[in-house]
């Protein structure tokens, strides 16, 4: 991850460190001698009052060069942090646009992402912390001989005394690490209520229903929860920290005091002890920040293990070692031989032993309550799911044996629940085929296809308009506008086979004749599948299947289905009846 950050950058700040690391012991070093050349020369002694300057210069010399180098250490790491946010961030969407979509449909995968993504801010003070403990022990290393010239027993008398406080931070991080693991569903719903109460999807019904108290109550509640929860875990912090921190405190005094006593019996000089007692405590404060620095990488590295848990989840759906291209075009058609399909951890079959044809060039119709089938049928299709039982084919070949990119480039599906992108029209458009996304005569094309170019037209920047109310000098569309833009999309694709989820469910019944007899006409060479619960559009199609309980209960033309008097003529019935 260093590597692809900036490895120049993390390099350049391990050198200023490094550099850096020996400016202590120097300055330290300096100023004794300072300080016995001023005595000398009180005692009358006859030391060079030229040198004492010249060490002095020195020392200004050193504070200056410190100061730079921590200013450029500080700018290196300010601009390694952005760098890193924005490479994780980028490699985490990545990713997740590799990963399967029953990934997106599981509670337990959302909550591995809501911990990967957080990390995706402020982790590089890891990686900080880290040259910077390497920095203070380099430093505590010239300390320490210094010290140790002097007294070999100071430094293990303070190492011990610190390392209690090691020990009990390092507890305490890992409680800390716990308690934020198990309440990622909880910071998740956190989320959610915010999101609820302040976006423009739900603003409408939060002011209808009056739910901003409600939604508020509820969040409050769950910031409670875990406040308590952490403000308990924070005072057994650090009452226990500050016990600990006793330890170190009597190891410094005491030595403190030895050094003191030596230098009042003649043992060392004034220098010595401006030196003893300055390296002393800056060696108790650099052990402080190491152990410390340790504890903290170590919780950092515990949440850092959840951006690489997420990096580990792997897509089961993928092309094979030697995958074969899609049919282009296609001459047989898709074939679904006992075809079954589960929900991961769900035992209830959603496709039950499912065995049928789709021609090439043939236009099919699924028609069924909710809960069918029909829509999960759409997603093995373009091979988003894998059935957990039988095979589909496509031209006689496995689906599983193409290449997956490939075989989706040939499938245009627009969703009931289609995306509205807060982008500009020419773009919510374009997104059907991103490789030609700036081609704006396909653009056009495709807008005039889907009869959303009238739409597009009368709005105040044309195509460039940007689209929805998230960003500035957006426009917000009918729903059944958006539908239209929704539809151009999927012309856009120019794919071999056109999947359609209720693709009118937001249209008036003009609008609808229209797209419809467009589509009839943009689809004639082509396979397509409608999914829709309106018989006037369904008796469009070749032939249609009515499916319940995840099985196929009916097959034929619409004339076929109503001559059998089955489901399918009960339920055309019921729609009937209601423009009588």
């Amino acid at each position: 991850m260093v590597r692809e950050t900036g490895q120049g950058l993390a390099l350049a700040s391990l050198s200023l460190r490094l550099i850096s690391s020996g400016i202590p012991i120097a300055s330290l070093f300096i100023a004794r001698l300072i300080i016995d050349d001023v005595v000398a020369i009180i005692a009358g002694k006859g030391a060079d009052v030229r040198q004492i300057w010249i060490l002095l210069a020195c020392e200004a010399a050193l504070a200056i060069a410190s100061d730079l180098i921590s200013r450029g250490v500080g700018l290196l790491d300010s601009l390694l942090g952005d760098k890193f946010t924005n490479v994780i961030s980028l490699r985490m969407m990545e990713h997740a646009g590799e990963l399967d979509l029953t990934s997106f449909e599981d509670p337990v995968f959302y909550d591995k992402m809501d911990r990967a993504r957080r990390q995706t801010t402020g982790r590089l003070g890891m990686l900080a912390s880290l040259a910077g403990m390497g920095q203070q022990f380099i430093t505590l290393l010239t300390l320490s001989a210094g010290i140790v010239w002097f007294s070999p027993w100071f430094l293990p008398l303070l190492t011990l005394a610190l390392v209690p406080v090691f020990l009990g931070e390092t507890r305490f991080a890992m409680l800390s690490y716990s308690l934020l693991y198990r309440w990622t569903p909880e910071r998740r719903q956190l989320d959610y209520l915010r999101l609820l109460g302040a976006s423009n999807a739900s603003a409408k019904e939060v002011k209808i229903f009056g739910l901003a108290t409600h939604l508020t109550t509820r969040a409050r509640e769950l910031f409670e929860r875990f406040y308590q929860e952490n403000r308990s875990l924070a005072f057994r912090r650090a009452a226990t920290g500050s016990l600990l921190n006793l330890l170190p405190t009597l190891g410094y005094y005491s030595a403190y005091a030895y050094i003191l006593y030596r230098t009042t019996t003649g043992t060392l000089s004034v220098g010595d002890l401006t030196f003893l007692t300055a390296a002393f405590a800056r060696s108790r404060g650099l052990m402080e920040q190491i152990f410390s620095t340790f504890s903290s990488v170590a919780e950092q590295a515990l949440f850092l293990e959840d951006l690489f848990d997420f990096f580990r989840t792997k897509p089961s759906i993928a092309s094979p070692a030697n995958p074969i291209p899609a049919p282009r075009p296609i001459r047989s058609g898709y074939q679904f031989q006992d075809v079954s399909f589960a929900y991961p951890g769900s035992p209830r079959l959603v496709i039950d032993h499912m065995s049928f044809r789709i021609d090439a060039g043939e236009r099919v119709a699924l028609i069924g309550e909710n809960g069918a089938g029909k829509t999960t049928l759409v997603k093995l299709l373009a091979r988003l799911y894998d059935p957990t039982g039988g095979q589909i084919l496509l031209d006689g070949i496995d689906l599983r044996e193409y290449d997956v990119d490939d075989l989706r480039r040939e499938i245009g599906v627009i969703f009931q629940d289609y995306m509205r992108y807060d982008m500009t029209a020419a773009d919510n458009i374009g997104l059907g085929r991103v490789e030609v996304l700036h081609d704006q005569s396909r653009i056009l094309d495709a807008a005039v296809k889907a009869r959303a170019d009238v739409i597009i037209e009368k709005l105040p920047e044309n195509y460039n308009q940007m689209l929805g109310r998230r960003f500035d000098g957006g426009v917000e569309l009918s729903a059944g506008q958006w539908q239209k833009i929704a539809l151009a999309r999927a012309y856009m694709r120019d794919a071999q086979v056109l999947v359609l989820d209720e693709p009118t469910a937001s249209l008036d019944a003009r609008a609808e004749f229209e797209v419809f007899q467009q589509f009839t006409s943009l689809t004639r060479a082509k396979m397509a599948v409608l999914i829709s619960h309106r018989f006037s559009t369904v008796r469009m199609a070749d032939r249609i299947l009515v499916l319940e309980n995840g099985q196929i209960l009916e097959s034929g033309t619409h004339e076929q289905l109503l001559s059998v008097d089955g489901r399918y003529a009960e339920l055309f019935g019921l729609q009937a009846a209601g423009y009588r």
